[in-house]
């Protein structure tokens, strides 16, 4: 397996202390994220995400199914991801693997807990038929954070998605036809953001060689401050004022990036 040296960590930790980081950037600063919606003609929605070099694209497809038994009223949701050998040396081919199979359930779990998606509002004969709605993620370039740039791919395919046509009568979809229903979304975007600790340090938006040194991570979903969901990652604990910390500095990246977020999805 590809690590970095213990030199290029040790390297990292210093200048993190100092408040500095090997691109220029401080602690809590995000590199250039950029959003690009409807790259794909065979989905129901789609985006096209960077942050830096990391890209991925994430691609919507609905299907009629059963709704599951304990929400008979209710679409599904199912959040996937696959960490392609295109994007780094370090994935391979193949069943999922641990990484991918945690990125798909953070994801998930962002969309599910904020309620983002109506889900009532795809139901069409209780207990029997609904829409479920599956969120494919692809990694193009792995440099660091797929988290959140598969977050923020996620919640910009959704925007983008439109429901396909179904034929009552026949009951089946009818697929490359669109109706002009988008998806049923709550107006307030969830953004997932994701703290790393390196040594005494907290910080935002990793490169590969920064999150190799991480020592714990943990990914708050959020919207217009309201936290919806929590995902920690790495073994090593937080203390109370470490999490405090990591609570006002997610609070202040959500505002900056929402604002991103918003102008690029217009």
């Amino acid at each position: 397996m590809i690590e970095t040296p213990n030199l290029t960590g040790e390297r990292i930790k210093g200048y993190l202390e100092a408040g500095k980081r090997f691109d220029g950037r401080k602690p809590d600063e995000f590199r250039e994220v950029s959003i690009e919606t409807g790259v794909s003609k065979n989905a129901e929605g789609s985006a096209r995400v960077k942050i830096g070099k990391t890209e991925v694209l994430v691609g919507i497809k609905m299907n009629v199914s059963e709704p599951y038994p304990d929400s008979p009223d209710k679409g599904n949701l199912m959040v996937t991801a696959e960490l392609t050998p295109l994007s780094s040396p370090r994935f391979e081919n193949g069943p999922p693997r641990f990484n991918a199979i945690e990125l798909g359930r953070v994801i998930d779990r962002g969309i599910r807990e904020s309620k983002f998606i109506e889900l009532e509002k795809l139901c069409i004969k209780e207990g029997e038929k609904v829409w479920t709605v599956f969120v494919d993620i692809y990694s193009i370039n792995d440099d660091g954070n797929l988290l959140d740039a598969a977050g923020l791919g996620a919640i910009a395919a959704l925007k983008n998605a439109k429901i396909p046509k179904y034929d009552l009568k026949e009951e089946k979809v009818l697929y490359g036809e669109l109706s002009d229903k988008n998806m049923p979304l709550k107006k307030d975007i969830p953004i997932s953001l994701t703290v790393h600790k390196i040594g005494n340090s907290l910080m935002l938006d990793p490169t590969r060689e920064e999150e190799d040194v991480s020592e714990t991570r943990i990914t708050i979903g959020s919207s217009n401050g309201i936290i919806s969901s929590m995902q920690k990652g790495e073994a090593m604990s937080l203390s109370v004022e470490e999490f405090e910390k990591i609570l006002d500095l997610t609070e202040k990246a959500e505002r900056e990036i929402f604002k991103k977020v918003e102008k690029l999805l217009k």
